[in-house]
């Protein structure tokens, strides 16, 4: 296979997977009956602005309906596109900001207005922890600002984030569903791995298993410097004072229901297919798939060189597909790229240009980390033509300096937002001959 087709194909295999999680595909069957009284939808999430207009597009005229839906900035619609009946509000991600903070207010106001004859429609996706900010009384959107960004600066799991976000919020881990006495569908794309809805957007509508012990923990276990306030809340939650986030088995959530619509997997498998109709193996390694993003980029290169030596029991065009959430410690603060690129050229360096070895990882929302780019591409001659540019790989790895390696040299994957999100797509395509 050449290099033009072998990254044509990677691409292509992208783009299937960002399909299966297309929200105008996937929400229209799992929507309700319009109830006797009205329905509101709120949530939050990178896939928002598009999950609200799937609900739209779909629902009857006559019926009542009514939203607040808040995304990530450039996420939304505007001018013709922009929805007519729930409003779109864009806020600040991966750190929370006032707009976030406004909107979530408004969403609380909302839904403790709603009646037993009502229905609360909960969209929730990836990135909605961020967006959904509403922190607790004397807590200021600074301080939980500034615990996000240490939480972001020392590469702690969303998993571990979203444990200390529910803690620290009005609004989140089950707290929604407890001020509404409407009956809750709650429809989640998921963007973690495992799919458990509790850890999507910090779980507004569903149990909360985590406790207050947990969050500080977290916290003093990263070493993490904790604003005042932040510490304070946390101590009091775990001396009693302030009461726990509803568990599962609370009557809270008697007339709340969740489904899980999209998943990683079911992306893999879109672009699994994608493979298989040409020629290519597809071997799935898991959406579950965290770690620190060089680290597993090294760990996937060592899988591709124990099937090209054994040659058993594939034959050796094949392709290793992954997805899950990895992390990055962030040694170099002016470095730039996010964990797609950081694990890519970590990948690239272990293959070191071996031939038919190809390469993509991207984000399925279309933004890597704080970039503009999805994520990035390689070829078995990235390498060189980035040496004969005069860079360093390596020392670029080094200092957090992906994006501006597959940068120089042409190597960035840009689609601007899909307007979903089930966390990243991983592809080494081994295709010689």
């Amino acid at each position: 296979m050449d290099t033009e087709s072998a990254l044509a194909l990677l691409r292509q295999s992208y783009a299937a997977a960002v399909a299966a999680a297309d929200p105008l595909n996937i929400v229209p069957a799992h929507l309700p009956k319009p109830p006797k009284g009205r329905t509101l939808v709120v949530g939050a999430g990178k896939a928002g602005a598009s999950m609200a207009r799937a609900v739209e597009q779909r629902w009857p005229a006559q019926a009542p309906l009514e939203g607040l839906m808040i995304t990530r900035y450039a996420h939304g619609y505007s001018g013709d596109q922009a929805l007519k009946r729930i409003t779109v509000v864009e806020a600040g991600h991966p750190v929370p900001d006032e707009s976030g903070e406004t909107a979530a207010r408004e969403i609380m106001r909302r839904v403790q207005a709603l009646g037993s004859d009502d229905l609360l429609l909960a969209l929730v996706s990836g990135g909605g922890s961020a967006l959904l900010s509403l922190p607790v009384e004397g807590i200021s959107m600074a301080d939980l600002k500034a615990t996000t960004r240490e939480l972001l600066r020392c590469g702690a799991p969303i998993q571990d984030m979203n444990t200390v976000r529910k803690h620290l919020s009005l609004i989140q881990g089950g707290k929604l569903a407890a001020m509404c006495k409407a009956p809750i569908l709650s429809l989640v794309i998921s963007d973690v791995t495992g799919d458990e809805p509790t850890h999507i957007g910090s779980g507004p509508t569903v149990p909360d298993p985590t406790t207050y012990r947990d969050a500080l923990d977290i916290l003093l276990n990263y070493g993490c410097e904790m604003p005042p306030s932040v510490r304070a809340h946390l101590e009091a939650g775990v001396r009693g004072a302030i009461a726990e986030t509803p568990k599962p088995g609370s009557p809270v959530f008697a007339r709340a229901e969740t489904r899980v619509i999209a998943t990683a997997y079911k992306s893999l498998e879109a672009a699994a297919e994608v493979f298989r109709a040409a020629g290519i193996t597809p071997l799935i390694l898991g959406d579950t798939i965290t770690g620190e993003a060089r680290e597993v980029g090294k760990s996937q290169v060592e899988a591709v060189r124990e099937i090209v030596r054994r040659g058993q029991p594939v034959p050796p065009r094949i392709a290793l597909i992954s997805g899950g959430e990895c992390t990055v410690t962030v040694r170099n603060p002016q470095g730039r790229g996010g964990r797609c690129s950081e694990y890519l050229l970590a990948a690239a360096l272990e293959l070191a240009g071996a031939d038919g070895a190809y390469g993509l990882a991207a984000d399925t929302d279309g933004i890597d980390g704080s970039e503009q780019n999805a994520g990035a591409i390689f070829a078995p001659d990235s390498l060189a033509r980035g040496a004969a540019l005069g860079l360093d790989a390596g020392r670029m790895l080094e200092a957090n300096d992906a994006w501006g390696f597959f940068d120089a040299i042409g190597g960035l994957v840009t689609t601007g937002p899909t307007r979903t999100n089930v966390n990243d797509y991983r592809a080494l395509l081994l295709a010689e001959g």
